[in-house]
């Protein structure tokens, strides 16, 4: 089976979802890092399988990562949480290209990223209403600076 980062990309969004509403942000900022994985392991030489091994271990430590953007703007955190799935992403293409293989395909690690994302409380998924968004420092920022109030 050949795969590469774009076939990853669009198993991502014809099985789960890049919607943080809908997922959270595993959705939209950690569906980036499988994507990444797949392609640095291509870029590095790598086989399809492994690209494949990098997507799902990229994915499997990204699964649950809540959208809490403080009043409602993405930048805090996501800014952050999305230098992490890079960081996730290149850790995920050297095991791979090492010899480390996924134990779950990647096919069922975008089923279980939708099955996450479900159950996910809708407070968590892009609402700015749960999360970091909650904490009275970025409460408190977002009362201060008065464009979302």
């Amino acid at each position: 089976r050949k795969e590469s980062a774009p076939d990853i990309l669009k198993n991502i969004t014809q099985t789960a979802s890049l919607d943080g509403p809908l997922g959270g942000s595993q959705a939209v900022g950690g569906a980036g890092a499988p994507v990444g994985a797949a392609a640095l392991v291509q870029m590095m030489g790598g086989t399809p399988e492994q690209a494949l091994h990098a997507s799902s271990l990229a994915l499997s430590n990204l699964l649950g990562l809540v959208c809490d953007p403080v009043g409602g703007l993405v930048e805090v955190p996501c800014q952050t949480r999305n230098a992490i799935g890079v960081a996730a992403a290149f850790s995920s293409a050297q095991l791979a290209l090492s010899g480390i293989a996924s134990l779950v395909p990647f096919d069922e690690m975008a089923k279980v990223m939708l099955s996450v994302g479900h159950a996910l409380p809708a407070s968590l998924r892009e609402t700015a209403r749960g999360g970091i968004a909650q904490a009275p420092s970025a409460l408190s920022a977002c009362a201060r600076c008065g464009i979302c109030a």
